[in-house]
């Protein structure tokens, strides 16, 4: 339910905060006061399209929020929790529209997009009226306000669930099938099972592999190499370094029988005396194992260019070569056995085809019947509206034959015919705004308590009617008012009489500046407000008191 509303510099609103109760809110003011701003505030906090228009002539931007409370829709907290935008009960949209024309939004104080404003918006208020963006004129919420109207919620359910699983059935079907012809996805893949196998190897074995493909390629180089380090280390020169160090061995042993402290020094050289043997041992022995091997060589070659290629067609590293065999052999095995699945699968498929076939049909009768009590009930509201002769039909188009859609087999469109002896045409058409608001109610007060919207909203519901069809709009309003909060943008005093609370538009005009205020009526001043709607300027005791009688008679109307 909308608690409250904030409107800064937007059109010619400077400010204005207005609290709101449960109830019909009943919105008047004199002609061109800017009664339908507050419906353009909420339409723009919606999700609607804004533009620069909208913002106060000399001001950088126009503000507008709203608070609503969200006790008892756990949809609503529920599609916050998922969104993230949750504050406990709470829910306030905002949104600020800047004088370039560029926007922005926010939930709870969390920044969102349009559509996502929208998406909530959509949920927390219904506006009907003389607009061209209205709930009531899509189809896909026709059918949602059919189905809630036939309370048809468990055999929607069961064709939505059914319809679901079919999907599910038929994408693991087309997973076995590989999406082309069995028997090629398995010689495809068993020639490339087989492949992988002769030459994919683990990644330590192929680190060793490109180990002795190097060594091999630099064996000349490595030979020339250690020739040279082995005449180094310990040649037939008296310069070799085992040769210089045996001598500085013999050498430091000498001083140190001169000097004690000379021994350590004679340790470390006599040390590097037998490392410098051992290294030279160990590259001997290393010299000799090395070997000029072509035949390897070209071996090692191809089997790393073999890798290279399969690396390159599978698109992925030669370390992952293995792995990429294990996935394929998996597939490979399970197509192997899916003859038995897709047997099991297919016959999974046709049975849900069936109990969908069932469950749809059962649903589309439904949706008969309700779709012709609908158009009963609307029908006979429009008389009472002002609409004599005017008819009302729930029209259903059965979909084309193809897969289970979950919303059913058919689709609806909420036809009229305002005037005896027309045709009806679908609501989405209907050019009349007046009609159009009136309409929107009378589906509003026969579907009343079968929607989860909280707040709605009637911009002119009563233009062009006037009288006792007057009256009875207000009563058909209060009555709506009743179950939901609803607000209504009016300019009749019988429907103004109607509302549980009033607020008054009006419009100062200085040298350089127009603003419009809003402002929450007493019983006092309520009375002269409605006296004024029905005797114009001058108010006289007599359209007081028959004002004031129209506003007890409402207070006691159920």
């Amino acid at each position: 339910m909308l608690r409250s509303l904030y409107v800064k510099d937007f059109a010619i609103v400077g400010e204005a905060e207005i609290a709101f109760a449960a109830g019909l809110t009943v919105v008047t003011g004199e002609t061109g006061a800017g009664k339908s701003l507050l419906v353009d505030a909420l339409l723009m906090l919606s999700g609607n399209r804004a533009d620069a228009s909208l913002v106060r002539h000399g001001s950088e931007r126009a503000e507008l929020s709203a608070e609503f409370d969200l006790v008892g829709r756990k949809d609503l907290l529920e599609w916050l929790r998922e969104a993230e935008f949750d504050d406990e009960n709470a829910c306030q949209l905002r949104r600020v529209i800047r004088s370039e024309g560029s926007s922005r939004a926010w939930i709870n104080g969390r920044p969102v997009t349009l559509t996502q404003l929208k998406a909530l918006g959509d949920r927390l208020i219904e506006i009907h009226g003389q607009h061209e963006h209205q709930a009531l004129l899509d189809r896909s919420r026709q059918l949602a306000m059919l189905d809630a109207y036939g309370a048809h919620s468990e055999a929607l359910a069961r064709v939505q669930a059914l319809a679901v699983s079919w999907r599910k059935v038929m994408a693991r079907i087309k997973a076995l099938s590989g999406g082309q012809d069995h028997a090629e996805r398995m010689d495809w893949l068993s020639h490339q099972v087989d492949e992988l196998s002769s030459h994919a190897i683990e990644a330590g074995e192929l680190h060793v592999l490109e180990d002795t493909h190097k060594r091999l390629a630099n064996s000349g180089q490595l030979q020339q190499g250690c020739a040279g380090l082995s005449e180094l280390l310990d040649g037939e020169s008296e310069f070799s370094i085992s040769r210089l160090v045996t001598r500085a061995h013999g050498e430091s042993q000498r001083l140190a029988a001169l000097d004690p402290a000379l021994t350590p020094l004679a340790e470390l050289l006599d040390a590097a005396r037998i490392h410098i043997d051992e290294s030279s041992d160990n590259l001997t022995r290393y010299q000799d194992s090395l070997d000029l091997d072509p035949e390897r060589m070209a071996e090692i070659d191809a089997q790393l260019g073999k890798l290279h290629e399969l690396s390159r067609k599978h698109r992925i590293p030669m370390e992952e070569l293995v792995g990429k065999r294990d996935e394929l052999q998996m597939e490979l095995d399970a197509l192997r056995n899916a003859g038995a699945d897709l047997q099991k699968l297919e016959q999974e498929r046709r049975e849900l085809s069936d109990h969908y076939a069932k469950a749809a049909m059962k649903l589309a009768a439904a949706r008969k019947t309700a779709a012709s009590r609908l158009g009963q009930a609307v029908g006979d509201l429009l008389a009472d509206l002002g609409m004599a002769g005017g008819r009302f039909e729930v029209e259903l188009e059965a979909l084309p034959a193809g897969d289970p859609d979950p919303q059913g087999t058919e689709r609806c469109e909420f036809m009229v015919s305002a005037n005896p002896g027309q045709p009806v045409r679908a609501l989405r058409k209907v050019a009349s705004g007046g009609e159009l608001s009136r309409i929107s109610l009378a589906i509003e007060v026969a579907a009343l308590g079968m929607d989860e919207v909280g707040t709605m909203v009637f911009d002119e519901v009563d233009a062009g009617i006037g009288g006792a069809v007057a009256e009875v709009v207000g009563q058909k309003l209060r009555r709506l008012g009743s179950q939901r909060q609803v607000l209504c943008v009016t300019h009749l005093a019988q429907v103004a009489a109607q509302g549980h609370a009033h607020l008054r538009v009006s419009k100062a005009s200085e040298a350089d500046s127009t603003e419009t205020r809003i402002e929450n009526l007493d019983a006092t001043v309520r009375r002269d407000e409605i006296a004024r709607m029905l005797g114009g300027i001058d108010i006289t005791r007599e359209t007081q008191a028959l004002a004031k009688q129209m506003l007890r008679e409402a207070q006691n109307t159920a």
